[in-house]
C-alpha cells in the first residue's frame, strides 16, 4: 500500500521484524533499504551484536534508514534500553536516492512505533557512540 505523498511503500516484514526487536528483544538493530519503490529489510543484527558491528554494516556511499536497540545503565544504576531512528545519507551517494530517503522518511518512521530518538547522519563522525549516550542519558 503505498502513500501517495512519497509514493513509497513499507513491506509488512519492516514492522514485524521492528515489533520483535521492541518487544521480544530478538535483534540489536534492523538495517533497512528502498528498493523499487518500498522499504524492506535490508539486515538483522543480532542481539550480541555491538554498536560497531551496526556502523560498519552501513553502507559508505548509499542511503539507509535504521534502527538500534542501546542499552545503558543511568547513574542510579538502572539497566535501560532506547531506540533510535538513523537515517544515513552519506556525502556520497547520490542525490536522487538523498531526496527519496528524505521525502520518505517521516512517513516510514511512523510505521514503527516505539523509536525514541532520531539521528540524522551523513558520516560516521555524526552518530557515534559517544553522540548516541550523550542523547541517551
Amino acid at each position: 500500500m503505498a502513500n501517495a505523498a512519497s509514493g513509497m511503500a513499507v513491506d509488512d516484514e519492516c514492522k514485524l521484524k521492528f515489533l520483535e526487536l521492541k518487544s521480544k528483544r530478538n535483534y540489536r538493530f534492523i538495517v533497512f533499504k528502498i528498493e523499487q519503490q518500498q522499504v524492506i529489510v535490508e539486515k538483522l543484527g543480532g542481539p550480541d551484536e555491538s554498536y560497531e558491528d551496526f556502523t560498519n554494516s552501513l553502507p559508505i556511499d548509499e542511503c539507509r534508514y535504521a534502527v538500534f536497540d542501546f542499552d545503558f545503565i543511568t547513574d542510579e544504576n538502572c539497566q535501560k534500553s532506547k531506540i533510535f531512528f538513523i537515517a544515513w545519507a552519506p556525502d556520497t551517494s547520490k542525490v536522487r536516492a538523498k531526496m527519496v530517503y528524505a521525502s520518505s522518511k517521516d512517513r516510514f518512521k511512523r510505521e514503527l512505533d516505539g523509536i525514541q530518538f532520531e539521528l540524522q547522519a551523513t558520516d560516521p563522525s555524526e552518530m557515534s557512540l559517544d553522540i548516541v549516550k550523550a542523547r541517551a542519558i
